[in-house]
């Protein structure tokens, strides 16, 4: 019986309270719904201040994105409570008609703001993914163009699930704008091909991930190479080695061989060597001594294919040729690697009183019974 008077108390409290009033009290009950909702704000504002306090000394960064995303739709929603009490307050100085529209206003900006906290959290897990990525922490599928391939689904589903419940807050029948929509893609899509083409293309190299961003890429059925920037619905964007930026719509990578020179597991050094033919007494020796250096060289693969093989007699000279792989694959440093062991070998080759030969062309002349040398010194002398 006293939880039936008490629920009779309080029913009959909230109706006095928003019964039409005079003009004195009209204001005060105003008051103090702002009031309330003033001190709710302050109060949630404490309350996520000390919170945040408490996420960022947690090791797990999924609770810092969600109170993040919070702060402000919380914010805001508690005014949009606040000023629809206070309109059920006022309502017996509004029209019929204003307090039906004042009803669709409250259900748009609570729509709004599920869209906005929504929007803020898809960002903030975009920037938290990117860093992770940056860091090099978690699985390696973990990277920038994922990343950015997830978030811009996940903000193109928000949109079009907000737009729909707008229409569906402002009584307009959602079967008929598919059904529009659905004939209105169809001449869009006649006559938009190409910007659907390259959507389509955007989306392959999101799924096949041939690249990313951050890699060097280049194709051999087109003159296109340099560094990934930017990966877009429509359009990619690549920075030549000359600083230039390269923008290539998404549909020409499904026409053209892709080649992602970032994606090499090691470098390879292949070089041939040709000593003169009166030191073809040694080269066993400096072929033996060279391959023994390769297998010992601290930055080279040994255990990938090294080869040291004497592979041809040419006019001038016999060579040998030499193939091998470093370990980085940093231009830079290969290119360091690599000067060091073309200058290693060839002090090999001088150690054993040998020397790199040059093209040069005998000559018999008729009758003298002589023959004379005539050298024509090459790039290589």
């Amino acid at each position: 019986m006293k939880v039936d008077d008490s629920t009779w108390s309080w029913q009959a409290f909230l109706d006095a309270f928003f019964a039409p009033q005079s003009s004195t009290s009209w204001v005060l009950h105003l008051f103090l719904v702002l009031l309330a909702t003033a001190g709710t704000v302050f109060v949630w504002r404490r309350l996520h201040q000390r919170a945040m306090l408490r996420v960022e000394r947690s090791t797990n960064p999924w609770d810092d994105v969600l109170w993040k995303s919070l702060k402000e739709p919380v914010t805001w929603g508690i005014w949009v409570a606040g000023v629809s009490v206070a309109a059920l307050v006022v309502r017996a100085d509004l029209s019929p008609v204003w307090v039906s529209w004042l009803g669709t206003l409250r259900g748009v900006g609570f729509v709004v703001l599920l869209t906005w906290f929504a929007w803020r959290l898809i960002g903030n897990l975009e920037a938290l993914w990117l860093t992770r990525a940056a860091e090099g922490n978690g699985h390696e599928r973990m990277d920038a163009t994922t990343a950015t391939a997830i978030a811009k689904l996940l903000r193109a589903s928000t949109a079009i699930t907000a737009i729909l419940t707008l229409l569906q807050t402002f009584n307009v029948d959602i079967s008929a704008v598919l059904a529009f929509g659905g004939l209105g893609g169809l001449a869009v899509g006649m006559a938009a091909k190409d910007l659907i083409a390259n959507f389509f293309g955007g989306l392959t190299i999101y799924l096949d991930k041939p690249f990313k961003v951050g890699d060097w890429i280049r194709s051999p059925d087109r003159q296109i190479e340099g560094t990934v920037e930017y990966i877009g619905w429509r359009q990619t964007r690549i920075r030549t080695f000359d600083k230039r930026p390269l923008y290539i719509p998404n549909a020409t990578f499904t026409q053209i061989a892709v080649e992602n020179p970032s994606r090499m597991t090691h470098r390879r050094i292949y070089e041939t060597f040709g000593l003169r033919y009166q030191d073809a007494r040694v080269l066993e020796k400096v072929v033996n001594e060279v391959r023994d250096y390769l297998r010992k060289h601290d930055d080279l693969a040994t255990d990938q294919t090294l080869i040291v093989n004497v592979n041809e007699f040419a006019d001038s000279s016999v060579n040998f040729f030499v193939y091998c792989f470093t370990k980085t694959t940093d231009w830079v440093t290969y290119h360091r690697i690599k000067e060091q062991v073309l200058l290693d070998i060839l002090k090999i080759i001088h150690k054993h009183g040998a020397d790199v030969a040059f093209p040069t062309r005998t000559v018999q002349i008729e009758g003298s019974g002589m023959a004379h040398m005539a050298g024509k010194q090459g790039p290589e002398g």
